[in-house]
């Protein structure tokens, strides 16, 4: 389980991360990850499968980015639940020689151990990344 202390770094972490990442600097977005991190992404994404190590990981991420003529991945909301923090993100792509932008909501699921996230797995239903990381996003008091 992520305490509150660790949690709050966990985020702060994260959101640098995804910031690194929208500014195209890889070393950046894999800094705080664990050095054997396991990312997994859904065989449907471009490049997806599964990468071992942090120098892996900024690989992929190097390339997805490359794969389009502009990309941004906002996280809008951090879930936590137990040593898993679940990040919904908004992401917005426009594909090389294309004026049209797509919007695609997915989420992460990062695995804390020591402080560092030791996997990532991406889901392109959030539905399915909450089902699988065992949470659930508070209903609005009525």
């Amino acid at each position: 389980m992520i305490t509150t202390p660790d949690s709050n770094q966990a985020i702060a972490a994260l959101r640098d991360a995804y910031a690194a990442f929208n500014r195209g600097d890889m070393d950046a977005a894999v800094a705080s990850l664990h050095a054997d991190i396991d990312w997994i992404e859904p065989k449907e994404f471009p490049g997806g499968g599964a990468y071992h190590g942090r120098e892996s990981a900024k690989q992929y991420l190097a390339q997805s980015r490359a794969a389009w003529a502009e990309v941004t991945s906002e996280p809008e909301q951090f879930i936590l639940g137990g040593n898993r923090v679940v990040v919904l993100v908004h992401a917005r792509v426009r594909a090389k020689g294309s004026a049209e932008w797509q919007d695609v909501h997915l989420a992460d699921v990062y695995t804390f151990q020591d402080g560092k996230a030791i996997q990532m797995r991406a889901f392109a239903n959030r539905d399915e990344a909450m089902r699988w990381a065992g949470v659930q996003i508070a209903a609005p008091a009525s």
